[in-house]
């Protein structure tokens, strides 16, 4: 794997390490509020965001350097001088964050420049994580923000807003940089990366992995498959897309380069996968438990609307990748070389005491997500000091709090950029506008509408975790949709998924910004990569609108048929974008599988749709007749 960060030596060296530890412990003492349980003191949230956020944008300075042709041995003396600006305003702001809330419209000449320079710090530590289109956006908002009130009489025009109060408002306010999208990673994220190092440091990832590879790995492109089966297992627990790709993604993706597949190809699954397991149950991201609060509905009616879209979601990435090993002529391991599935459970089974306190934790007890988190971490310590082969691996205190920062480099930092747009859009009104501006361009069309919202939630989806999208997006868009009578659930679980997939659709995409630093491929091509894997992905969401019995609403008839049908059109989909079936297949054969998966994933009548699989199986029965007669002038 390419190095993405530079060592450290001397003074600096010293600091890493105190920053190291900063970072965890405050997001631990955030998370357990220890200062009201032990002192009876309580602190704003904002007080604690200001010293993860500054302290971790210290460090990424330090270690990230600010170009490839900057030495990536020696500090320069700007990247120092970041540093001790971001802790320094970081520990300005938490001691007296409570006088700045409580006067936030006094507009001093300190204060717009401290909120200038903290700003351009996020901006500048944007740019090193992610690059200059999203930077480019923020500044497109920005100068909206600023200057909107020049657009007369149009629907975007907005109040006038000074300098100084449009960066003290983001700055230091509690609706952007400190709002909600930092608080969800800093608390959920943070506790889930905390549990994923704890758990695969005491020996939890050679478990998950023996499990994924005893299941796929005698299969055809079987390190793919596995990878893929690890990130779903591992992302039921997380539920978040980044710190998945962070935490199996060093694993997964040499392991597909290895075998044959294309790094790019290879980060991309990783990727994709781990996005799925962000929509897969139990956790779903923890925004299920906010879809069942907003709707006041069982928490396990939103799970259960979740089964047969995700299974559709993964029989089109586990194809694909079968599709591509069949390419690259890949084969399995052999399956005497791979332990038996008791002799896993019997060597582990003590690794899913953990997942069973996270999901006791979160189902019976009804604790927040990130407590639960907590609680499956300390297991996990208890765990691994109890087992003498794990007991010196916890030794390495300051190698896991190093793996935990640099894990959440890239949620943190992109979280605190997108709070900025966040709070743009609720002080300046834009959010509603925009609600309206849906609306009154769809008409009467549900179709136009669903299309429209699909494009507005990828946007507004960028760069945040799967929580912090959906409660953005279910205030903002779904408004509109239950407008034209959608199901108010359906119209919930619309948002969320394309929500999530902002996460492998650039310029942000975030799961792909990790997923391709660590195989050391371009982001914009794996994101490319990633989206085409996941196409079928993106119809999927539109079956909510159109196809209830994909949301077990009907009779058991119509939900195995139209379920049948899915299928069906996900197979078709798979070999028109791999362009294989037994041998390659030509443009046309690949446009037959197009129109029969077209037909039978729109809104048509039952009749269309198996007229579309008698289609399928002729094109199948030509493909076949088609595969043989080339390996007939091959082998002549």
């Amino acid at each position: 794997m390419k190095e993405r960060f530079r060592p450290l030596s001397g003074p600096y060296k010293i600091l890493e390490i105190i920053i190291a530890i900063v970072v965890p412990c405050t997001g631990i003492v955030y998370i357990t509020n220890l200062p009201l349980l032990l002192f009876r003191i309580s602190l704003l949230p904002q007080q604690y965001l200001s010293i993860f956020l500054g302290f971790l944008l210290g460090l990424l300075f330090l270690v990230k350097p600010a170009s490839k042709k900057t030495a990536s041995q020696k500090i320069p003396w700007y990247d120092a001088l970041m540093c001790c600006l971001c802790i320094a305003i970081s520990v300005y702001v938490a001691i007296n964050y409570e006088t700045i809330i409580t006067t936030i419209g006094l507009l001093t000449t300190f204060r717009t420049v401290l909120a200038t320079v903290f700003l351009l710090l996020i901006l500048e530590g944007t740019r090193r994580l992610s690059g200059w289109i999203l930077v480019a956006l923020l500044a497109v908002f920005l100068l909206y923000y600023k200057y909107g009130y020049l657009l007369t009489g149009s629907i975007l025009q907005i109040s006038k807003v000074t300098y100084s109060r449009m960066v003290t408002q983001l700055s230091l306010g509690a609706d952007a940089v400190f709002g909600v999208a930092l608080r969800t990673a800093v608390m959920i994220v943070f506790s889930f990366i905390l549990f994923s190092q704890i758990l695969f440091t005491t020996g939890g990832a050679n478990f998950i992995f023996s499990i994924a590879e005893k299941l796929m790995g005698r299969f055809r492109g079987g390190t793919a498959k596995t990878g893929i089966v690890a990130s779903t297992l591992f992302g039921m627990i997380s539920g978040s897309p980044v710190a998945n790709v962070a935490a199996t993604g060093p694993l997964t993706i040499p392991m597909m380069t290895k075998s044959g597949y294309e790094p790019v190809f290879a980060s991309a699954v990783n990727a994709v996968a781990a996005t799925g397991g962000c929509i897969c149950p139990p956790v779903l991201g923890a925004a299920a438990f906010i879809i069942a609060e907003f709707l006041r509905i069982p928490y396990s009616q939103v799970v259960i609307v979740t089964i047969i879209p995700i299974a559709l979601y993964y029989i089109s990435l586990l194809l694909q990748v079968d599709l591509r090993a069949a390419k690259n002529k890949s084969v399995g391991s052999i399956s005497e070389l791979l332990p038996s599935m008791l002799k896993i459970l019997k060597s582990g089974w003590y690794f899913l005491i953990p997942i069973a306190v996270l999901i006791y934790g979160i189902f019976f007890l009804y604790l927040r997500a990130e407590t639960a988190a907590f609680y499956s971490t300390v297991s996990c310590i208890i765990i691994g000091l109890l087992q003498k082969e794990t007991r010196k691996n916890l030794k390495k205190v300051l190698t896991i709090c190093k793996a935990i920062c640099r894990g959440m480099f890239e949620v943190a930092v992109i979280c605190a950029a997108a709070g900025i747009i966040v709070g743009i859009m609720s002080y300046s009104g834009l959010g509603l506008t925009l609600s309206r501006i849906l609306t009154e361009l769809a008409g009467n069309s549900l179709l136009l509408l669903s299309v429209l919202t699909a494009v507005v939630s990828l946007i507004l989806g960028m760069g945040m975790p799967v929580t912090a999208a959906y409660l953005l997006l279910a205030l903002l868009v779904v408004p509109a949709m239950t407008a034209l009578e959608v199901p108010p659930l359906a119209a919930h679980m619309f948002v969320f998924y394309f929500g999530a997939f902002s996460f492998i659709t650039p310029p942000v995409c975030a799961a792909v910004l990790t997923s391709s630093s660590i195989g050391g491929v371009s982001m914009f091509k794996t994101g490319y990569a990633a989206c085409r894997l996941a196409i079928p992905g993106f119809i999927v969401p539109f079956l909510f609108i159109f196809n209830p019995p994909l949301m077990l609403v009907g009779t058991p008839v119509e939900i195995i048929r139209e379920f049948a049908f899915s299928v069906i059109a996900v197979l078709a989909v798979c070999f028109c974008l791999e362009g294989w079936f037994l041998e390659k297949l030509n443009k046309l054969l690949r446009g037959l599988f197009l129109v029969v998966s077209a037909s039978l994933f729109l809104p048509f009548p039952p009749l269309v749709s198996t007229i579309a699989t008698v289609g399928f199986v002729v094109v199948v029965v030509i493909a076949v007749f088609d595969g043989k007669r080339k390996r007939k002038l091959a082998g002549a």
